[in-house]
C-alpha cells in the first residue's frame, strides 16, 4: 500500500497516511486519460456556430452572364463560395460535440489521474483545514508553506463558506469535492492538495 507524508497548514509534517492501493496505485492509463480529457472538453462547447450555405444566401437565383461567348470561366449563381457574398463551402451547423464515454473507462482514468498525481510527487495530503476568517491572505500564505503556489487543484470533504472565501480571489486556485473532481482538471493542476477526510471520501467511491 502506498503511503503519503502528511502536512499541516504551516507545511510541518503531521504524520503518515496510507492509501489504498486500488485507487492510488495504479499503473497510469494514457489513452484511458485522454479520451476522458476529450469528452470533458467537448462537452464544455457551446455547438452554437452558424453560417449559410450557397444554398442559403440570399440572392443569387439567376445566371450571371450567359454560358458561351464572354470569354470567361462558366458560372451560374454569384452566391457561389469563390465570389464575395457567396456561401460558405462546408458550413458548420448548431450541433453537439458529446464524446461518450464508458462507465469502466472513466474509473479506469480517474485512478490513472490520482495515481499519476501520487508518483510525480504533486499530491499534497493535509490533515485538516480550517480558517478563522475568509481571508485570501490565509488561504496565500497556507499554500506558500505546503509548497503549493503554481496552478493548485484543492479538494476539500465538504462545503465551506470560509474556504471559499478565502481561496475566491487566487486565480491560480480551483476547489473540488470528491463528487465533483474531473480527469481534467486534476491533470491540468500543478499540485494536487486534498484534506485527509477528502482522501477517505474518495476512497470509498473508487475503492
Amino acid at each position: 500500500m502506498p503511503t503519503i507524508e502528511m502536512v499541516n497548514m504551516q507545511g510541518k509534517p503531521a504524520g503518515s497516511l496510507e492509501l489504498n492501493d486500488a485507487v492510488f496505485g495504479v499503473t497510469p492509463h494514457v489513452a484511458s486519460m485522454h479520451l476522458v480529457v476529450r469528452s470533458i472538453l467537448a462537452a464544455k462547447r457551446q455547438g452554437t456556430q452558424s453560417a449559410l450555405k450557397r444554398g442559403e444566401v440570399r440572392g443569387g437565383g439567376r445566371k450571371i452572364y450567359r454560358q458561351k461567348g464572354t470569354g470567361r470561366a462558366r458560372h451560374h449563381s454569384s452566391r457561389a463560395p469563390q465570389f464575395r457574398k457567396g456561401g460558405v463551402v462546408f458550413a458548420p451547423k448548431p450541433r453537439k460535440y458529446v464524446v461518450n464515454v464508458p462507465r469502466k473507462v472513466r474509473r479506469l482514468a480517474m485512478l490513472s489521474a490520482l495515481s499519476a498525481k501520487l508518483s510525480a510527487g504533486d499530491l499534497i495530503v493535509l490533515d485538516s483545514l480550517k480558517f478563522s476568517e475568509g481571508k485570501t491572505k490565509l488561504m496565500a500564505n497556507m499554500l506558500k508553506a505546503i509548497g503549493a503556489e503554481d496552478k493548485v487543484l484543492l479538494v476539500t470533504n465538504e462545503k465551506d463558506e470560509l474556504i471559499r472565501r478565502a481561496g475566491n480571489n487566487l486565480p491560480k486556485l480551483e476547489g473540488a469535492y470528491p463528487n465533483t473532481i474531473n480527469v481534467y482538471d486534476i491533470l491540468r493542476a500543478d499540485k494536487l492538495v486534498i484534506t485527509k477526510d477528502a482522501v477517505k471520501s474518495i476512497e470509498e467511491v473508487y475503492a
